[in-house]
Order: structure tokens, then sequence, then C-alpha cells
């Protein structure tokens, strides 16, 4: 113990002359608005900074930057943490704007990239440059519209229905934990799109779901620990080993997609035709189609994984967090309940809760109110709170704040979306109706609503999460009353997105037949 104490003397010694070595070297190029110096949060402290802050529990700390944006408004703000580089956080839209459309200048830097490698490696969060377009034109060429439409309306329906039956099954019983639903859910389809299910069938429970939750939330914990690095060497083995599972995954499934990639040459010389399901003949593709662009199969791997990760984890938690906000809001439930009997009776279809329709009748263009919901959901839970980037080079911002280069860029989406200045003064309710207008949605800019980020980056997936929404949220509404175990408010757990922490435990009760 005592080689451990001294050791976490001696690194932190090391942080805090780092930190004073860098402000030294730095002071000739210091960030400044229209040559005066940025505003600093009033609990700043000396040498530390703004480190305490990220001390704090992720809850905390979301606390704290929207602590800063209602201060500050859309002034951009000077932060100092040691192992940080000088930075800013940024409020104003317009600035987040400026960001989306110069991703060349503002990049994840050595910052992110030294905390999240061992896990993510080369995949698209990690990747800049050329690496980064061919992986993203790799995504873009399976999620075409035509293998998201099997997707969601064959993979989907099915693995929602596969949950329906088990819900039904626990009636009236004990609690069920919905985020455990919902990640089921997600994991399934995702799965299926990300990796080759013909031969493995992936769930929210098993070794690799649970290895990658906890590697997410052990990375995650780096970002807000300046002495990661030491206290990983002592108390790192379980995130080492869960890392480790993940990576053996990852492989495994890409020796597996090389394998089918031969296979199927042969079974085409020879002629053979296989009678397959659309599903079955898009498994695996979005693999098949990194190797098409990517010689490395580690890159593929590590591509595939975050892949999956990202439309598992935050479609999953968005959803999650969607229904613990519908449960406090009952007028919602309503409202959500009124466009389904309205839809059906526009269909022609009995008003039933059996769980006999089709889910593919729900699309965001004929369940504008639910899509709403979703969308409101997103803003006040988005499942990626924070981004930090760093600058390539010395840039200026478009509200006059010069930013050397490797200077650091922090935005909490947590806290812009609770922003009066864009969102109004019931910017903290749950109004869907704020997406709205005259029974439509309303389409808000990328700087004002980043949840799917914006510009060369924007979300691949979004199609995918909006499609799974439409159909979930409905027929979960639909067929089912659901009381939460407790009222307290509940929390994210440390982790790169939002996972509700210990879960959403509820009360299931099957709604009446109304007709």
């Amino acid at each position: 113990m005592g080689f451990v104490h001294h050791a976490a003397q001696y690194a932190l010694g090391a942080v805090l002359l780092a930190f004073v070595l860098r402000a030294f070297l730095s002071r000739g190029k210091v960030i400044r608005r229209n040559g005066e110096p940025l505003r600093k949060p009033s609990d700043t402290l000396p040498l530390v900074g703004n480190g305490i802050q990220f001390l704090q529990t992720r809850w905390k700390l979301f606390g704290w930057f929207d602590k800063c944006q209602r201060q500050f408004g859309y002034e951009t703000v000077a932060i100092t943490v040691p192992t940080l580089p000088p930075g800013v956080i940024i409020h104003d839209p317009r600035n987040l704007e400026y960001v989306f459309k110069h991703e060349g200048v503002f990049t994840k830097g050595t910052f992110v990239k030294g905390r999240s490698w061992d896990l993510f490696g080369n995949g698209i969060i990690n990747a800049d440059g050329e690496l980064w377009k061919t992986q993203r034109k790799a995504g873009l060429s399976f999620l075409t519209t035509a293998n998201i439409r099997v997707l969601t309306d064959v993979a989907l329906p099915q693995h929602l229905f596969e949950s329906v039956s088990d819900l039904k099954q626990r009636e009236g019983g004990e609690a069920v934990d919905l985020q455990h639903v919902f990640h089921e859910i997600t994991t399934k389809v995702m799965g299926r799109m990300a990796y080759n299910a013909s031969h493995m069938e992936m769930h929210a429970d098993d070794e690799f779901s649970k290895s990658f939750d906890y590697a997410s939330g052990g990375t995650a914990e780096r970002f807000q620990n300046p002495l990661w690095f030491i206290t990983e060497m002592f108390l790192g083995a379980k995130l080492r080993a869960s890392i480790a599972v993940v990576k053996e995954f990852g492989n495994r499934i890409v020796s597996s997609a090389v394998k089918d990639r031969e296979s199927q040459k042969v079974r085409d010389s020879a002629g053979f035709a296989e009678d397959e399901s659309k599903l079955d003949q898009i498994s695996g593709s979005l693999i098949q189609s990194l190797l098409d662009a990517i010689c490395d199969q580690t890159i593929v791997a590590d591509a595939a994984l975050t892949y999956l990760s990202a439309g598992r984890d935050t479609t999953g938690q968005a959803l999650t967090w969607t229904f613990y906000l519908l449960m406090r809001h009952p007028e919602v439930v309503a409202k959500v309940r009124k466009e389904v009997q309205q839809l059906f009776e526009d269909r022609n279809l009995p008003l039933t809760t059996e769980a006999d329709f089709d889910p593919t009748l729900f699309t965001p263009a004929a369940m504008p109110y639910a899509m709403a919901v979703f969308y409101e959901a997103l803003r006040l839970f988005p499942p990626i709170p924070f981004e930090i980037r760093q600058c390539t080079k010395d840039v200026t911002l478009p509200d006059g704040t010069f930013l050397p280069r490797h200077s650091v860029l922090v935005w909490c989406i947590w806290a812009m979306q609770r922003s009066k200045l864009t969102w109004g003064e019931d910017a903290d309710a749950f109004r869907p109706e704020r997406f709205l207008d005259d029974g439509k949605l309303v389409s808000r800019s990328a700087s004002e609503f980043p949840v799917f980020y914006g510009g060369p980056r924007t979300c691949l997936g979004r199609k995918m999460a909006e499609a799974i929404a439409v159909q979930v949220i409905p027929t979960m509404m639909w067929l089912f009353d659901f009381a939460p175990v407790d009222d307290r408010e509940r929390v994210s757990k440390t982790s790169l997105t939002l996972p509700m922490e210990g879960g959403l435990p509820v009360t299931v009760e099957t709604r009446r037949r109304r007709a």
C-alpha cells in the first residue's frame, strides 16, 4: 500500500509539473476573444483550475456544465484541467455549427484517442482522414434504404414481439427492467446488422455485452480521473479482461466473415442457389462491406464494434429514458395512444390491445407525435452527453475566440439542450409539442439539436434509430400499462453513453381489449 501511495504522489506531482510547463510553453499563444481573456467559471481554482469538478460523479459533472451554460449563456468560457491542454466550453450554436463544418480542424486528438484506443482502436469513433472516410463509405454502402427497410420490417418486428411475449408472461409479477428489455431488442437488431447473426445470436446479457458495458464505463472514467494510468496498474484487471473479451469477440466474428466469403465464392462457382429469406441475405453485410473496403482485419473488427455499440447502446438507452419520461407524464401517454387509435381507424383496423397488428405501420410519417416524444426525450437525455475535440491548427471561432493549435473544445450536449436561449423558458420541461407545427414534425438544425452530431460526421444510424423508436414506443404504449416501482429520480451511471444506473424497474399490466 505504501508503494501505491508514493506512486500516486509522484504521479500527481508529475501531472501538476506538466500543467505548469504547458502553461509556460503556451503563453505565447493564449486563448482570447477579440484580444481579451475569456471569463472562467466562478469555482476555478489556482493550479488545478476546474479539475476538481471533473472528479465528481458523472451526473454532478453534467450539473456543473448546466450551471455554466445558465451563467454564461452563449458565451465561450475558458476551462483549465491539469490533464487537458488549454481549452474552452462552447455553448453558442454558431460555434458548434462551425466545428461541424470544419471537422478536419477539430479532431478527437491525442487526449481522446489515448483514453479510448485499447477499446475502439481504429474504429470510426477514433479515425480521422482517409481511414475515417473509408469506414464511413463502407457504412453508407450497407445502410441503404433497402437494407434498412429489411432490418426494420423483418428483424425489428420479430425481436420486438419476442419482448412483447416475454412481458405478457411477466405481468402482475416481479419487477421488469425496461432498460434490459430495450437493450435486448437493440442488441439483436444491431448485432444482425453489424455481425453475421446467422452464426451467432447476440443478447443483452451475454458475455460480450456485459464485458463491453464494463469496458465502456472504465474507459469513461479515464476522462475524469487524471491518474487513470496509475490506478489502472493496480485496479484495472477487470477492465483489461473486459476489453480482451470484446476484442476476442470482434476478431472471431471477422474470421467467421472471412470464411463466409470463401464459402460463398465456392457456392457461386458451383452454381448453387440458396433459398434465403430477405433477412438472411443481408446478415453480416456490414462487416462484408468493411472487408471489401479495408484489408486489415483488426481495423475491420474495430470498425464493426464501433457501429454495433453506436447503434445498440444509444438507441436502447434513449428508449429507456423515453419511457421514464412517459411514466411521469400520463397525458403524453394518452396522446401517443390516441395517435395509434387514429391510425387504426384510418386503416379500418380493429382497436385491439392484442399483439396481432403489424408494427411496421408505425413510421415517422404516420406517427409524428410518437416521433416528437422520442426527439424530446433525446433532447433532455442525449445518449452522447458531451464531446471533446482538439484543434489541429490555430483557428478563430465565429464569436471571435482565438484557439491556438492543440487547444481543446468541450461542449456538453446535456447542458446545451437545456438552454433557455435556444429552447425557451420551458427548456427544462418535457414537452413533445416543441417538435411539432400543426401536427407535423419540425426539424431543428444540428447545431441546436446535436444528438445526431452534424456536418460530415452526422450519425449514419439516425434512420435506424428513428425506425426502432417509432415501432417500439407505440407498440409498448398500446399493449401495456407500465408503472415505476418507486418515484426516485433516475440518474446515469458512468459510461461513454447514457445508461440508467440500476436500470428502469417497472411493473407491467396488459391493457384490456378495447373493441
